[in-house]
């Protein structure tokens, strides 16, 4: 009687009532939770174009061999601190007809003689053609595949073009810009995992265990935070032999700039895990028969894996700026590798942000379209972590 009164009164309830009045069984869709964290964050456009932004820092940073016009290390001292150049789609003829070439004008160079510094104009009359997939300096696409194939350059290896200017040795800055990406970009992401690792594992073992395990875990995370962060990192990074590799610094600096990011993390999971370790679903597996590492691992960090991705993503700008800042600094990463850090070691005096600003302007927008990028990446993903609010 209640089920036929309700169909009588709520006729307009869909497909389902009539499936209900045929006597047919009614299939419901269900979703699952990264379904409606889906669902929500793709909802967020500037999350959206955020997560798109990253991915193509990404992809430069893994071809950057290809797209790079040049080597980052080619120098031509005959156009050190030179301007940027315009990049033009048309040309014009003698009588004045404009044609469809892809080009950059050329330079014209005066030096003043009292003091021996030099001075770009742009020459109209220079047409550097410039083109698509063209033959330049060979290279070894991830050290492996022997290639002479760019994404763009002069179609003659022997003319120009600084589409971001160059530095203090005639290097291209666009070419060195897309190197440094992928060094940037990969220290966070190596900072990050053992962040992660470090945080996750230790924050549930503290949140999990509690008494005498969380007193040690949680003085010993009181005692990393009290330290002071640059003078530590200084003293560390000077102690580095000069003698190694810039690989080994590399990871060497990445370790240094990791051992400092997890403290958060740990504490954020510990907090969740004295929340849950009390629910029914916990209990329920503990009189099931479920071990400690099971527990943990496969029924409490599952419910966090949304929140520790949105922390673990509004993590990552602080270790590229934190790599910034030590290898601007002169203690971080040093040439012949390529950062962004190391790019800006260039502009660290007036008189170079004054003869060419463009030292300074292109790495720290990288950097600061890089932060920005995964600020709203990380923002949109923590709204969406919980899909059930509305």
């Amino acid at each position: 009687m209640l089920e036929h009164t309700f169909i009588d009164e709520a006729p307009e309830a869909g497909p389902a009532v009539s499936a209900l009045k045929a006597g047919k069984p009614v299939q419901t869709a269900v979703a699952g939770p990264w379904q409606l964290m889906w669902a929500k964050f793709s909802r967020n456009k500037v999350a959206l174009v955020a997560g798109v932004i990253i991915l193509m820092l990404f992809l430069v940073g893994i071809f950057a061999e290809f797209l790079a016009p040049a080597l980052p290390e080619t120098a031509r001292p005959q156009f050190t601190n030179a301007p940027p150049q315009e990049l033009r789609l048309f040309t014009t003829d003698a009588e004045g007809n404009r044609h469809f070439q892809l080009h950059v004008t050329g330079y014209t160079m005066t030096v003043d003689q009292a003091s021996l510094r030099r001075s770009y104009a742009i020459d109209d009359s220079q047409v550097v053609p410039v083109g698509f997939f063209v033959r330049g300096a060979p290279y070894k696409l991830w050290g492996q595949f022997p290639s002479d194939i760019h994404l763009i350059g002069p179609l003659s290896p022997n003319d120009t073009m600084y589409l971001m200017g160059t530095d203090k040795l005639g290097r291209d800055l666009f070419s060195r810009l897309i190197h440094g990406t992928r060094i940037s970009m990969s220290i966070g992401l190596i900072g990050v995992t053992i962040s992660l690792l470090l945080g996750v594992v230790l924050g549930s073992i503290s949140g999990f265990y509690g008494g005498w395990v969380d007193l040690v875990v949680q003085r010993v995370i009181e005692v990393i935070s009290s330290m002071p962060t640059i003078p530590l990192w200084l003293g560390l990074a000077a102690a580095i032999p000069l003698t190694w590799s810039p690989l080994t610094v590399y990871f060497v600096i990445t370790l240094i700039v990791s051992l400092f990011g997890w403290t958060g993390l740990a504490r954020e999971v510990r907090g969740r895990f004295f929340a849950l370790r009390s629910e029914d679903f916990v209990t329920a597996a503990r009189l099931d028969g479920s071990s400690e590492r099971r527990l943990i691992f496969r029924h409490i960090l599952p419910s966090l894996t949304s929140h520790i991705l949105a922390v673990v993503t509004l993590a990552l700008p602080t270790m590229i700026v934190a790599e910034t800042a030590l290898s601007f600094l002169g203690i971080g990463l040093k040439a012949p590798v390529v950062s962004w850090g190391v790019l800006l070691q260039d502009a660290q005096n007036v008189r170079t942000i004054a003869n060419a600003p463009w030292l300074l302007i292109w790495p720290s927008a990288a950097v600061v379209l890089t932060v920005l990028a995964y600020n709203f990446l990380g923002d949109g993903l923590r709204d969406a972590a919980d899909p059930y609010e509305s």
